[in-house]
């Protein structure tokens, strides 16, 4: 098997005035990612998913310019199944050949960025054509399947004061039985966040999973205020309380509280979240396989994780390709315990495939299909191709 093209498409969905939210990043007005798809001389082709950041907006014009100008040559050509010997290659470069003399990694000066961005998203693709290759889910040659099901909290929680707790029910009724709100500097202080997740317990009782994201926007004394003000409301985790830039800082805040601290959804590679548990800054790690290097990188820092007694919740905010590479690793990966389920309005993940997403009490089942299991709507992808 050769690859035979490389294509990748910045997918831009607008979102109607009445179903946005805003949070500390501004107004919701629409959803993005870059699609990148594989071809291959079988007539196969791999579905991945590249993200220039960790939320639904961004350009993605320079990750597509990159994939096509950049890194499509180094691929045409190659076996499509040398997962790790294609990722080596993007990653290290012309001196690549060293790493396999040496066992270590000899780095591009780029190697973050948009550039891991895009490793990533061609990395998820090749793994999508290696389970269509051989006839078997993408989990099966993760390790094979570990849990049918994988419990699915829903994500979002913008509402003020007064219509969060309803807004919360709203979601435990679609059929989640945990929850995630925003908090931080979307609101008017660190009491009125505090008084925004009382209200949410108190409408969600205690059977309800309850967690909640500063998106890195307090400073560590507020953090530190927050958590003291929420402490009885048995919250599963505090999402990254403050900068991603100041682990120390995280670190402080997870050892004036034991409230579990989760993080990571902005870092990329194995490296970065090494240096984030050294730190003794975190719990719960949150890579985003479209960001952190792929499936293949994503399995190499499950693997820290779980050698450190750490759980790995996927952050998985972006496309339909994103979520179900997320699924993959958690349905073989004993230490990912849970799925990110976008509840903002994001027709990247509900409206571009054939078959969509299951919730079954409140989880996700394991897919049966070969590869990522998904099929797109090609009349979707094209109304969306910017």
């Amino acid at each position: 098997m050769k690859i035979t093209a490389v294509r990748a498409a910045w997918l831009r969905a607008s979102i109607p005035a009445e179903r946005q939210h805003r949070s500390d990043f501004g107004v919701n007005d629409s959803f993005n990612t870059c699609l990148i798809e594989i071809d291959t001389d079988t007539g196969l082709t791999g579905l991945g998913e590249a993200k220039v950041g960790v939320g639904n907006l961004g350009n993605y014009a320079g990750v597509v310019a990159l994939i096509h100008a950049e890194l499509a040559p180094l691929l045409v050509g190659r076996d499509p199944r040398d997962v790790n010997a294609v990722w080596e290659t993007l990653y290290n470069g012309s001196r690549a050949h060293y790493v396999a003399r040496e066992g270590r990694t000899f780095p591009i000066v780029g190697r973050r960025g948009i550039t891991l961005s895009a490793i990533s998203g061609i990395d998820i693709a090749l793994w999508d054509l290696l389970g269509k290759s051989l006839d078997q889910p993408v989990w099966r040659l993760l390790g094979g399947r570990f849990r049918d099901r994988v419990p699915a909290y829903a994500s979002g929680g913008w509402a003020p004061l007064g219509g969060v707790g309803k807004q919360l029910r709203q979601y435990v009724e679609r059929g989640h039985r945990a929850v995630k709100m925003r908090v931080g500097l979307q609101d008017r202080s660190v009491e009125d966040s505090a008084a925004r997740v009382r209200e949410a317990r108190a409408s969600l009782g205690p059977e309800v999973g309850l967690m909640v994201d500063a998106h890195g926007t307090w400073s560590v004394r507020e953090a530190q205020r927050f958590a003291r003000k929420v402490a009885e409301c048995d919250l599963a985790w505090l999402e990254e309380p403050v900068s991603p830039d100041n682990p120390a800082g995280q670190a402080e805040v997870r050892a004036a509280t034991d409230i579990p601290i989760a993080s990571g959804e902005s870092e990329q590679t194995r490296f970065a979240f090494r240096d984030l548990i050294d730190a003794r800054a975190v719990d719960v790690l949150q890579p985003d396989v479209a960001i952190a290097g792929g499936i293949t990188e994503t399995l190499r820092i499950c693997a820290l994780a779980a050698a450190h007694g750490l759980t790995v919740a996927p952050h998985l905010w972006g496309g339909a390709v994103l979520f179900a590479s997320g699924l993959h690793l958690a349905v073989a990966t004993p230490c990912v315990t849970a799925l990110e389920f976008s509840r903002g309005e994001n027709p990247l993940l509900h409206d571009l495939l054939e078959e969509p997403f299951e919730l079954i009490d409140g989880a996700v089942p394991a897919p049966e299909r070969p590869g990522l299991g998904i099929s797109l709507r090609r009349d979707v992808v094209r109304s969306l191709t910017v």
